[in-house]
């Protein structure tokens, strides 16, 4: 397995979302697409990730005193910059999928961007290595 590049796993058309999208955008983007992990990019840059555990500590503010203003109003403006994971744990294309494994096993993460010269390529996700798997078990049957 570890010969396999993420190069050839990983997915390339990624959906991405700006520090600028609102957080119900992003919430209806991900039920939407049956997405976990939402690159957040900047001129291509990739600046930070939004996971559905981001999503929830958003929402979890009940109780904070708005100044008169509803919840549901201030969420409604909650921008990607205020809730998602910034510096977010990344591969390289040419890395290999063992590399790849290793880091998500090591950080209790369910998947990886993929960025070559600073630039968002891809992703790698747990849907990625059961692909793999279930490819090289057809192969070897």
């Amino acid at each position: 397995m570890n010969t396999q590049l993420v190069r050839n796993w990983m997915t390339s058309d990624v959906i991405t979302i700006t520090p600028q999208t609102t957080l119900p955008n992003v919430r209806q983007l991900m039920l939407d697409h049956h997405l976990h992990h939402l690159p957040v990019v900047n001129k291509d840059k990739l600046v930070g990730v939004v996971t559905w555990h981001d999503i929830h500590r958003a929402e979890a503010w009940d109780g904070v005193d708005f100044g008169g203003y509803e919840l549901s109003s201030v969420l409604d403006q909650f921008a990607t910059k205020e809730f998602m994971s910034y510096k977010p744990i990344t591969i390289s294309p040419d890395a290999t999928i063992e590399e790849a494994a290793r880091l998500i096993l090591e950080h209790k993460i369910s998947g990886l961007p993929v960025v070559e010269d600073d630039k968002l390529v891809g992703i790698i996700t747990e849907t990625d290595f059961c692909r793999l798997l279930i490819v090289q078990a057809e192969n070897a049957a």
